[in-house]
């Protein structure tokens, strides 16, 4: 017998208590749970006889220490001790005909504004990673694995970055019950900044965790490439001119020539007769080297002199012609001469040279990984913010309504619906849940003006203070906790005056 079939009886729905156990309604599981034990998603349980959310309502504090905008400000501490109930530890709409568990209005300059906040169920939900490397992680649309089950794929690379797509409705419940809940585990560490080994089909093993660096087949990359090798060139090449006869940036996508470069030409570098094997593209920039992988660049190869091809007496090659080859990221770096015969041969580094090797690396970034959460606000989350959901939906897209995620801003994509992105490292810690249909949980606030919120068809009789929050709580007993807002995250109210400012101009 399973863990969840020792822990949870199943019956059809009928009365509240069932054999000494509560049903939970707070997601569509709706399971049973004995005294003392919690339902399948671990947030919710049965405590002295009543459902109790088990991590706690997160209410974020603003304290501006100094009224700098005042030019009569006569030295003291200000405290306006402003608070903003997120959703995190909130509670769900479900069932669909439930108004949202906290509708709290608040006065900020004079406006009196609603927040509606809900934990979303989300099905349609998936995250978007992006990971700073030119490693070659794997083909494009190469499937990506965790515990071996498919939960996304690779997809188009941006640049100085490979990206991820995880997730989706398809993974969650279009495949097995493992792929599934697999799945769910991967997008829920991910969104909680957890770190999560990731297999690519035809590809690389990598370690994610958002805001740090990714480790790739047990290597911890450390830099950003600076640019492409034509970007780089463009960059540095008067930091060469008159110390080395030809540079060649090596890069997977475009790999830079600075003699050939119009970088190079407007400063007067002569040809040396260099040839590159690849496609070229416009003067001093080539394509397709090498294939992608682990070495150069980005590229498969270790020894850059396989992507030259025999130098051109008559275009300037000769015996003692110095050549410097560096990758985008200035990891690697070699020195050669022309010998008799025009061949490279490798000499010890310069140091003349190295303070440009230096350079390249002071350019680059930190590599770290970003984790994208980007969800769809369906409908029974919607009907718990007003009667007729389009309305709340018309409300986001004109800008009257201001969305966050935890308090955290989020991008929400032109179009229908209320699809929206939010940078993880931003929401506070633990944010996202779980259920077991699989789905995830994430919190998700509604601020607008409380004229605006009736207009659209609010639950008025819903309305409540933030004092009455913090007195009473909610359907479900829950503890309250405040935390001082995350600084780089504008103050979610104060936006929102900010964006009514704006006239809903997009």
């Amino acid at each position: 017998m399973s863990e969840l079939s020792e822990r949870f009886e199943t019956h059809e729905p009928g009365d509240k208590q069932v054999a000494e156990k509560l049903r939970c309604d707070a997601c569509p599981v709706m399971c049973y749970i004995a005294e003392g034990r919690t339902g399948a998603c671990d947030r919710y349980g049965n405590f002295g006889g009543k459902i109790t959310r088990c991590d706690p309502l997160r209410i974020l504090d603003h304290e501006p220490a100094v009224a700098f905008e005042s030019s009569e400000w006569d030295g003291s501490l200000v405290n306006t001790r402003q608070r903003f109930v997120s959703a995190i530890g909130a509670g769900t709409t479900y069932p669909d005909y439930k108004p949202a568990p906290f509708i709290v209005s608040q006065e900020v300059e004079g406006v009196d504004l609603v927040t509606v906040v809900t934990e979303g169920i989300f099905s349609y939900c998936g995250v978007k990673v992006k990971i700073d490397t030119d490693r070659h992680l794997g083909p494009e649309t190469a499937i990506v694995r965790a515990q071996g089950e498919a939960v996304g794929h690779v997809t188009t690379a941006e640049y100085g970055s490979q990206m991820l797509s995880l997730g989706g409705v398809h993974h969650l419940t279009g495949g097995s019950k493992q792929e599934g809940r697999v799945t769910c585990d991967t997008l829920l560490a991910l969104c909680n900044r957890q770190p999560v080994e990731l297999a690519i089909d035809g590809g690389a093993t990598l370690i994610v965790e958002a805001g740090k660096p990714p480790v790739i087949d047990g290597k911890t990359e450390q830099r950003m490439r600076v640019g492409c090798g034509s970007a780089t060139i463009g960059m540095f090449a008067k930091q060469w001119r008159g110390l080395v006869d030809e540079v060649v940036v090596v890069d997977d996508h475009i790999t830079g020539v600075v003699s050939e470069h119009q970088a190079g030409k407007v400063i007067g570098w002569e040809d040396t007769g260099i040839k590159i094997v690849g496609r070229r593209s416009t003067p001093g920039r080539y394509f397709k080297v090498a294939e992608p992988g682990l070495g150069w660049g980005g590229t498969a190869i270790d020894d850059p002199l396989r992507i030259l091809g025999p130098w051109n007496a008559a275009k300037g090659a000769r015996p003692g012609l110095s050549l410097m080859m560096v990758s985008t990221t200035g990891e690697q770096f070699a020195y050669y001469e022309l010998d008799d015969d025009l061949k490279p041969v490798l000499k010890p580094f310069p140091e003349r040279l190295q303070k440009s090797v230096d350079l390249i690396e002071q350019n680059c970034e930190p590599a770290l990984c970003t984790v994208l959460f980007i969800g769809g606000a369906g409908g029974s989350l919607r009907a718990g913010v007003v009667e007729n959901p389009v309305n709340l939906t018309r409300s986001v897209q004109g800008l009257q309504t201001y969305v966050t995620v935890g308090g955290a801003p989020v991008y929400v994509w032109p179009g229908g619906g209320i699809t929206l992105m939010v940078d993880v490292t931003r929401v506070p810690d633990n944010a996202f849940g779980y259920v077991p249909t699989p789905a995830l949980v994430a919190p998700i606030e509604f601020t607008l003006r409380r004229d605006d919120y009736l207009a659209l068809g609010g639950y008025a009789e819903e309305i409540r203070t933030v004092e009455d929050v913090l007195a009473r709580g909610g359907e479900y007993w829950n503890a309250r906790t405040e935390q001082v807002a995350p600084r780089d995250n504008p103050w979610p109210l104060q936006a929102q005056i900010e964006q009514a400012k704006l006239g809903g101009a997009r």
